[in-house]
């Protein structure tokens, strides 16, 4: 006997942009464009050299989320805080996250 499908409240297909855009609401973020803004242009919020150790993992009205691949990074990323918080809301044209969380990958 074949699986039960996978039913949505709205089984009708939707644009992919809506879906973004209403995602993007969820996460504090005026829409879709600001989401791809921040991440596309991570090194030109933070420099060459850090994009290179430092990602974006999520955004939202709360915090900005990204991983370093070393605790010296990690170090580097807290002291930079606040600025980087303003620059990548500024750079997005979002609402500023209220905290900064570091990861460091294993």
């Amino acid at each position: 006997m074949a699986p039960e499908p996978f039913h949505r409240r709205n089984s009708e297909p939707r644009p992919l942009d809506g879906s973004l855009e209403a995602l993007s609401r969820r996460l504090g973020l005026e829409g879709a464009v600001g989401v791809g803004r921040l991440f596309a242009g991570w090194s030109d919020i933070v420099g060459a050299a850090m994009a290179e150790h430092v990602q974006p993992v999520r955004i939202d009205a709360t915090a900005l989320v990204v991983t370093v691949d070393h605790p010296a990074w990690a170090t580097q990323v807290r002291r930079l805080g606040d600025t980087l918080l303003d620059r990548a809301s500024e750079y997005a044209g979002v609402e500023r996250p209220g905290r900064l969380e570091v990861r460091v990958r294993r």
